[in-house]
Parts: structure tokens; C-alpha cells; sequence
């Protein structure tokens, strides 16, 4: 957050800030209902994770044993970049249950003890890759396989 501010600071017009979950699971999904942007599996030619332990019977691949760098897999249909796998990646929001009413671009708990981590890491089980998987830790805490992409208010 700190970070993110002192850039701020820097362009103004920016805006800069984490995506909240949810925003974060709409582009990671680019229009895709599935588990995955990929389809219901991934494979190492798409995602960066740990394949000695694979979603749902897929086959196993190369564990690669640390990050890769941005672009070096197959981009969603929107052309995102490592949304699956590769780093966790922080969110806006705290960690808590989902609302049970229908909302367009819901944010979560204005407080709470621990910040929403979504995408799974070159560590994480295929399942922990997920669309839809979600994981709670501290803000202080800090890990090598955390990291983070920067959103913009949408310009209508």
C-alpha cells in the first residue's frame, strides 16, 4: 500500500490501486465460466504451479521450481498475462464471506485482520490456482511467491 501510494504521489493521474477480489476473479476469468480462463484444466504450458500435484487428474508436468517472468505463458482471452498461477497476488479487500445478494462489482469488509490473496503461485496445487480460489494472510506478512498487479478506476 505503501508503494502504491508513493506512485500515486508520483502520477496523480493514475489512480493507481489493488484490484478487489472481485475485479481481480472477472479478469483473471475473461468471460469465461470454467475453473480456469483455460478451460476446467491447466497444464504447465499455461500456468506456472506445482504439477507434481494437479487439478482433477491432470496430467503432470514441468515444475518449474520458481517465478517466470510476465508473458512467458499463454495470455487469458483479454490478454492478461500469469493470472493463474505464477505469484499469489494481493487484493484491495479483507478477507471475509461473500455477500449473499446480488451485486455488480461487490467490495468486501472495509476492515478486517487479513487481505484477500487470489491466482495460487509456482507453489500452489493446481486447485489453488483457480478462478475462484481465495486464500487469507496478514498484510505484514510477506512471502516469495507474493506479489501484486496494479488497477485503474475504469474511464467510461
Amino acid at each position: 500500500q505503501t508503494f502504491i501510494q508513493v506512485l500515486n504521489t508520483m502520477r496523480s493521474d493514475l489512480a493507481l490501486k489493488l484490484p478487489t477480489e472481485a475485479q481481480w476473479e472477472y479478469a483473471c476469468r475473461a468471460g469465461s465460466i470454467t475453473e480456469f480462463s483455460f478451460g476446467h484444466n491447466i497444464m504447465t504450458e499455461q500456468v506456472n504451479y506445482r504439477s507434481s500435484i494437479p487439478y482433477a487428474g491432470g496430467k503432470v508436468g514441468l515444475d518449474r521450481e520458481k517465478t517466470v517472468p510476465v508473458k512467458s505463458l499463454e495470455a487469458n482471452t483479454w490478454g492478461l498475462y500469469e493470472m493463474h498461477g505464477n505469484v499469489r497476488e494481493w487484493c484491495q479487500d479483507w478477507f471475509g464471506d461473500y455477500m449473499t445478494e446480488n451485486i455488480t462489482d461487490p467490495e468486501g469488509p472495509k476492515t478486517g485482520k487479513s487481505r484477500v490473496l487470489r491466482g495460487g503461485s509456482w507453489i500452489s496445487y493446481g486447485g489453488h490456482c483457480r478462478a475462484a480460489a481465495r486464500r487469507p494472510r496478514d498484510p505484514l506478512y510477506s512471502s516469495y511467491d507474493f506479489g501484486f498487479r496494479l488497477s485503474q478506476p475504469c474511464s467510461e
